[in-house]
């Protein structure tokens, strides 16, 4: 299995818009409130909206992440699902066509099951990209 559901927000009603929300409170161990205070502070500052990529991309950036792209063997065919066969250690933020979800040893940490969604890029600690530590 490498979907588990994830669902911090203490009253979500089934509403969407908060997945950045989600995914940063996971990539970084903090809860749904912290990271959606962290995305509104940058985004106010940015003057951009909490949940756009270049505001939650700032955040995870602040906290060592680093981005990376998704190889361009199959643009069109590679999915959340092979990510995490291909990643099965490692904390990742991964952006797909409109989602962000955080895969965490293999394993994607979303509230619905984008394992077939196709990523684009992803953020990932310094130290753990490709296994080497860059710092």
């Amino acid at each position: 299995m490498s979907w588990l559901q994830y669902d911090p927000n203490p009253v979500h009603t089934g509403g969407v818009g908060d997945c950045a929300v989600r995914a940063v409170a996971k990539a970084l161990d903090i809860s749904w409130e912290e990271a959606y205070t962290r995305l509104s502070v940058a985004g106010y500052l940015m003057g951009d909206m909490p949940n756009s990529d270049i505001v939650w991309g700032s955040v995870l950036r602040a906290e060592g992440f680093v981005r990376d792209v998704i190889p361009n063997t199959c643009p069109d065919c590679y999915t959340v699902r092979d990510f995490c066969q291909d990643n099965p250690s490692g904390v990742y933020v991964l952006k797909s066509e409109n989602h962000v979800a955080t895969v965490v040893d293999g394993t994607v940490y979303d509230s619905w099951n984008s394992e077939m969604q196709v990523p684009f890029y992803y953020w990932t600690r310094k130290e753990e990209l490709n296994g080497q530590s860059l710092l």
